[in-house]
C-alpha cells in the first residue's frame, strides 16, 4: 500500500502495510494530533487505504486548535454528569479561543460548581482516557440515548435532511452532519477497557484526554436551545483551551487587558457616554466629553469626504415602506428592522440603511455621463433590531450614526473608484492610530442562490473587481465566502487594535442590483442610456462602533487631538488661579480645549484627578512659575518640564493636537 505523506511544507512518499494507522506515519511528531486524510479530518487512529494523502495536524494550527477545545469541551461534559447526574446534553461545540457546552440542569451553576466542575476534569485528563469513534445507526443510537432528548432530537434533525441554516449551524455545533449516512458516537475509555462515558459526535478529538496541556472554565450564561427563545433555556459553561500553559497565561492576560480596556467602563469613569433604560436598549447618549471625540470625528471625515470629491446630502429618518421593496431591502432585511408604523393609510419604516433614499436624490433629474463619479455623503442615522442577546455597549446597537457614502460610476470607472476609496479608508484608519490591517472578501454563497439577486455574470464581474483591487493593494486578503450582502459582494477592512483583536472596521460594496431595480440611468458618450454602477462605503462603519473601538484601543488615553480635555490647569495655590485663567484664555483662542482645576482639592489629589481622566497635558504654575512668565509642563506618562516659557507651552500642545500622535 501506497501513502502519499503531505506534512508541513514537504511532500514524501513512504511505503507502509495495510492497516496502516494514521498516528503511525507522525509517531516521532508529538505536535501532530489529528490527520487530514484526503482533505477531510480524522482521529489519528484512523486506518488509511492505498493512495490517501495525509497531512498531520498539528495542535497549535487552527484545526488543531478545534480539535483540542472539542476534545476538552467533551471532557468537561462528562464532568459535569458525573458530579450532576441528572444534567442532559446539549451541544458543545469550539468557539474563537474556546468552547461551550449546554446542559440542561434543575438548578443554575454557581462558580462553586465551576471549580469542582475543572477539577473532575483534571482527574480525567490525568486518567488519559482514549478517544474511540464508532459508527452506530439512527436505531440504535436513539435506544442508547434514550435519557438525552435534545441528542434524540439532533438525530431526528440529521435524519431529516434540513438545510435551512438554523438546522445546519445546531447540527455543526453538535458535529452531526445534516442528511448524512453516517452517524458516530465517541466513548472516552478508561486504561481497563472501560467506557467511562460517551457522546454523539462526528469528532475528531485527541488521541487521550492526556493530550489536553492547558485548559480553564471561564464562566456560566443562560442559553436557549437552539437559539429560539420559544425553547427551554439551557445553562452554557465557557472554557478555554490552549497547546500549553504559557498560551492559556498569556490568553488570560489578554481578557484581563480587555477588561481593563472595556469601553462600557471607560466610558462611565471617562463620562462620555451612557445607555439610559429609559431610552431602551442599544441607544446611547454621548456626554459632553464624548461629544467632543464624537464631533471631532464627523468634522475629520466630513471634510475628508470633502476632499475626496464627495458632495454633502441628508435624507429623513424614516420612510414608507415601499421604497426598501424598491431597494431589495424588504423583505431580505426586514427581520432587522424595527416593525412598520401605520400613518395616514401607509405603513413607515424606521430607516436601517442610507442607500436608498441616496437613489432617490440621483433619479431626481437626468444624469450625463460627464458628471460620473457622482458621490454622495451623509452622516445618515439608522436604526436596525438587533436581538437583545447581542446589543452591545457601542460596539453592537440599535440606534447609529453611518459616514455612509455612494458612488454612482460607469462599469469602467469602477475599479478606479474602489481603490481611490480603498486608499480613503486605509488614509482615515491611520490617522486615527490603526495600522495593522488585512482585509476580508465577502462573496456569494452559490450554494444559496435566494439569498442573493442578480445574474451569475454580474456576481462574477463584480468579484473580480474588488478581487482585483484588493490584491494590487498589497495587503492580506482573506476570503468570506457567503458573506456577502445580498445585492452585491464587498470588501471589509479589519483592523487590529493595542493588543491584537480585530473589528471589522470600513466597507466597500459593489452594487450592480439597486441602480437597476431603481431605474438610474446616465447619458453616455454614445448618446445612448447606461446604467450606473453603485458603489457602498462607510469609512468608520458606524460612528458609535468606531468610538467604542477607540475608546478600547486607546484604553481611554486618546492622543491630543481627539481628547475631551487636552490641557488640564492646576494652580498651586489660589493665588496661582487666576494667572492660570489667562493663560487658558489664549489657549482657548487657538482652538485648544483647556480646563483649570480651580477646586479646593490639594495639588497632588488635582494631578491624581487628570491622571484618571487621561489628560493628555498638565500645566502647573506656582510663585516661580508666576514671575517668570512660565508654566511646569506635565505629560501623562509622569514625565515634568519645569519652566516651560507660556508661548512654548502653547506651541507644544498646538504642534501635537496638529500631528493627531499620541503623547
Amino acid at each position: 500500500m501506497r501513502v502519499v505523506l503531505v506534512h508541513a511544507d514537504d511532500r514524501q512518499d513512504r511505503m507502509t502495510t495495510t492497516g496502516t494507522k494514521a498516528w503511525e506515519l507522525f509517531a516521532e511528531d508529538p505536535s501532530v494530533i489529528a490527520a487530514r486524510v484526503n482533505g477531510e479530518l480524522r482521529d489519528l487512529s484512523h486506518e488509511l487505504a492505498d493512495g490517501d494523502e495525509v497531512e498531520g495536524v498539528a495542535i497549535d494550527s487552527p484545526d488543531g486548535l478545534d480539535v483540542l477545545r472539542h476534545s476538552t469541551a467533551h471532557v468537561m461534559a462528562q464532568a459535569v454528569q458525573e458530579l450532576f447526574p441528572e444534567a442532559k446534553l446539549g451541544i458543545g461545540p469550539p468557539v474563537t479561543d474556546g468552547f461551550y457546552y449546554d446542559f440542561d440542569v434543575e438548578t443554575p451553576f454557581v462558580p462553586e460548581d465551576l471549580d469542582k466542575i475543572e477539577s473532575r476534569m483534571r482527574k480525567i485528563v490525568k486518567e488519559g482516557q482514549k478517544f474511540s469513534r464508532r459508527v452506530t445507526t439512527d436505531h440504535d443510537a436513539i435506544a442508547e440515548l434514550k435519557d438525552e432528548p435534545y441528542k434524540i432530537e439532533l438525530i431526528g434533525l440529521k435524519g431529516s435532511g434540513k438545510s435551512d441554516d438554523a438546522a445546519q449551524e445546531i447540527a455543526e455545533g453538535a458535529s452531526v452532519e445534516v442528511g448524512a449516512g453516517e452517524l458516530t458516537i465517541y466513548d472516552n475509555i478508561r486504561r481497563n477497557g472501560d467506557v467511562a462515558w460517551s457522546d454523539l459526535c462526528r469528532g475528531p478529538h485527541l488521541p487521550t484526554t492526556k493530550r489536553i496541556p492547558a485548559f480553564k472554565l471561564m464562566r456560566t450564561a443562560a442559553a436557549y436551545w437552539r437559539g429560539d427563545e420559544k425553547n427551554k433555556q439551557l445553562q452554557r459553561v465557557y472554557g478555554t483551551a490552549w497547546p500549553s500553559k504559557e498560551d492559556l497565561e498569556a490568553h488570560l492576560h489578554r481578557i484581563e487587558e480587555a477588561e481593563r480596556r472595556d469601553h462600557r467602563k471607560l466610558g462611565r469613569e471617562l463620562d462620555l457616554f451612557s445607555f439610559p433604560d429609559e431610552l431602551g436598549s442599544g441607544l446611547p447618549v454621548f456626554h459632553p466629553r464624548g461629544g467632543v471625540i464624537k464631533r471631532e470625528m464627523e468634522d475629520y471625515v466630513r471634510r475628508r469626504h470633502i476632499e475626496e470629491g464627495f458632495e454633502y446630502v441628508g435624507t429623513p429618518h424614516i420612510s414608507k415602506d415601499g421604497l426598501f421593496h424598491t431597494s431589495g431591502h424588504l423583505p431580505y432585511y426586514a427581520d432587522t428592522m424595527f416593525p412598520p408604523m401605520e400613518l395616514e393609510g401607509a405603513k413607515y419604516q424606521l430607516k436601517a440603511m442610507n442607500c436608498p433614499m441616496h437613489n432617490l436624490i440621483y433619479a431626481s433629474r437626468g444624469r450625463s455621463y460627464r458628471e460620473l463619479p457622482l458621490r454622495l455623503f451623509e452622516f445618515g442615522h439608522v436604526y436596525r433590531y438587533e436581538k437583545s442577546g447581542v446589543v452591545h455597549g457601542l460596539t453592537r446597537v440599535r440606534g447609529f450614526a453611518q459616514d455612509d457614502s455612494h458612488s454612482y460610476v460607469t462599469p469602467e470607472q469602477a475599479p478606479g473608484e474602489i481603490k481611490h476609496l480603498l486608499d480613503f479608508v486605509l488614509g482615515l484608519l491611520r490617522d486615527f492610530g490603526l495600522d495593522d490591517f488585512y482585509l476580508e472578501m465577502s462573496t456569494r454563497d452559490d450554494s444559496k442562490p435566494d439569498k442573493f439577486i442578480g445574474s451569475d455574470e454580474q456576481w462574477e464581474t463584480a468579484t473580480r473587481v474588488l478581487r482585483e483591487v484588493c490584491e494590487e493593494s498589497g495587503l492580506e486578503l482573506v476570503p468570506d465566502p457567503g458573506g456577502a450582502a445580498f445585492y452585491g459582494p464587498k470588501v471589509s477592512v479589519q483592523a487590529r487594535d493595542a493588543i491584537g483583536r480585530t473589528w471589522q472596521m470600513s466597507t466597500i460594496q459593489y452594487d450592480f442590483n439597486q441602480p437597476h431595480r431603481f431605474g438610474l440611468e446616465y447619458n453616455g458618450a454614445d448618446g445612448q442610456k447606461h446604467e450606473p454602477v453603485m458603489i457602498h462605503s462607510a469609512k468608520f462603519g458606524s460612528i458609535e462602533r468606531f468610538l467604542g473601538v477607540l475608546v478600547e484601543h486607546y484604553a481611554g488615553a486618546f492622543p491630543p487631538w481627539l481628547a475631551p480635555v487636552q490641557v488640564q490647569a492646576i494652580p498651586i495655590a489660589e493665588r496661582h488661579e487666576d494667572y492660570l485663567w489667562d493663560v487658558a484664555k489664549r489657549m482657548r483662542k487657538e482652538g485648544l480645549r483647556v480646563d483649570v482645576d480651580d477646586s479646593t482639592d490639594r495639588m497632588q489629589k488635582k494631578i491624581r484627578n487628570a491622571q484618571l481622566q487621561k489628560v493628555p497635558f498638565m500645566m502647573i504654575a506656582g510663585d516661580d512659575d508666576l514671575a517668570a512668565g512660565a508654566v511646569s509642563f506635565r505629560y501623562r506618562d509622569g514625565r515634568q518640564d519645569n519652566g516651560v516659557p507660556i508661548e512654548e507651552a502653547i506651541a507644544r500642545v498646538r504642534e501635537a493636537v496638529a500631528a493627531r500622535t499620541q503623547v
